[in-house]
């Protein structure tokens, strides 16, 4: 179960970073009425018929997960877009990568809330296989508006090992720091 909008984008996220791909952007625009993502990457992509099963809820993807018979991160997307008044869109092509984009009305009682975007940021940027991800945050929300882009390999630069203790501290400090900019 998702609680917040930013555990759908994680479990999405999570899965264009196990697609093999070396890219992953991740683009998380949000306003007064309406919160949307678009997550992108040049992994493995998939077939008509491969989306197709990733779409429906009792579908499996028994290369990447042998011991689960369910994969419902596109599912539960779809559900709780379609629910919040919102949409959805998946594009694949097959060893070219996937395009998922969604929407929410942020009006719509069945919306969840947004959650810890900084958070969801700092688990994008750990998660294995890609060598570059890229965040985009655009904000126009109650009068703050706040666009920025950070990227993988420029973290690494600054901070080092972004498992290491330390790092994960800066990078959790800054990307706090950063939603917090006007």
């Amino acid at each position: 179960m998702h609680f917040t909008l930013s555990d759908l984008v994680t479990d999405i996220t999570q899965n264009a970073a196990e697609s093999g791909a070396a890219l992953v952007e991740l683009d998380v625009r949000e306003t007064g009425k309406e919160f949307r993502f678009e997550v992108r990457d040049n992994g493995k992509g998939m077939s008509r018929e491969e989306l197709d099963r990733a779409m429906d809820p009792f579908g499996t993807d028994g290369e990447k997960h042998p011991d689960r018979k369910v994969g419902l991160g596109i599912p539960f997307l779809i559900q709780t877009a379609s629910q919040s008044g919102g949409g959805w869109d998946v594009r694949s092509e097959k060893n070219q990568g996937t395009t998922v984009s969604a929407w929410f009305d942020m009006a719509n009682v069945d919306t969840p809330p947004a959650g810890d975007l900084s958070g969801l940021f700092r688990t994008v940027f750990l998660f294995p296989g890609p060598e570059e991800v890229v965040v985009r945050r655009f904000l126009d929300r109650d009068g703050r508006k706040n666009n920025y882009e950070v990227r993988k390999s420029e973290l690494t630069d600054a901070l080092g090992d972004l498992e290491d203790g330390s790092s994960l501290v800066l990078l959790d400090r800054y990307l706090r720091s950063m939603e917090t900019e006007e």
